[in-house]
């Protein structure tokens, strides 16, 4: 994991829809829940800038936080984000507490990578087409990656990528794998591009011309 992030936070007592209106209009604050580990659940807010800032990289989403609260930090994951409808206005959070030597499942982002360069697309003129773009995971904190990299190189026309083809970092095992074979679901293929081919538009072509040549008459 090459990002740090670091969240500072203040704990509160008050709770309830009201209160949580009141930090976010009044004190431009985000309301959230810190939970799990041996502790009890702590409510807790954010600065609402601060926290959107950082919530702009995508790797935050699959890195441990360091979550300072009161100036005590603990490191946690991001498990649910409440966002406003209409607005770029963060309305809640829930972050998990984790231990280093325990394993997390975590849903982590796909990076696909030489698309463009695949024999389906540039040999073939296929359409690379994503069935998934995150996966869920299971590792220990220490080993969690910011993504996974899903090679199309070597695809083909007509070839299903399956999360059995994805070459995970060592320690990392995929959720759905470990319940079975049955499991093993699609993430990308490629298939033949919707639409004419260039000789069939080029046929239709004089026939246009013809059409209209015929109109003007």
């Amino acid at each position: 994991m090459s990002e740090a992030f670091v969240l500072e936070a203040q704990s509160r007592n008050d709770a309830g829809k009201g209160s949580s209106r009141r930090l976010r209009r009044l004190e431009n604050k985000v309301p959230a829940v810190v939970y799990g580990g041996t502790a009890d659940p702590v409510s807790i807010s954010l600065e609402h800038n601060p926290f959107w800032h950082q919530l702009q990289n995508e790797a935050f989403f699959s890195h441990i936080v360091t979550l300072k609260i009161d100036g005590e930090a603990q490191d946690v994951l991001l498990k649910d984000l409440q966002r406003h409808p209409a607005k770029d206005i963060i309305m809640h959070a829930d972050f998990l507490r984790v231990d280093k030597n325990q394993a997390i499942v975590v849903q982590v982002p796909l990076h696909f990578i030489n698309e463009e360069s695949s024999t389906g697309v540039k040999m073939q003129g296929g359409r690379v087409s994503h069935q998934a773009n995150e996966i869920e995971i299971r590792c220990l904190p220490g080993l969690l990656p910011e993504y996974i990299e899903v090679d199309m190189a070597e695809v083909e026309v007509g070839q299903v990528v399956h999360l059995s083809d994805i070459k995970l970092p060592e320690g990392v095992e995929s959720v759905a794998l470990s319940h079975g074979e049955e499991h093993d679901l699609a993430i990308a293929n490629i298939a033949i591009a919707k639409g004419g081919s260039d000789e069939e538009e080029s046929e239709a072509a004089p026939e246009a011309e013809g059409d209209s040549a015929e109109s003007k008459d």
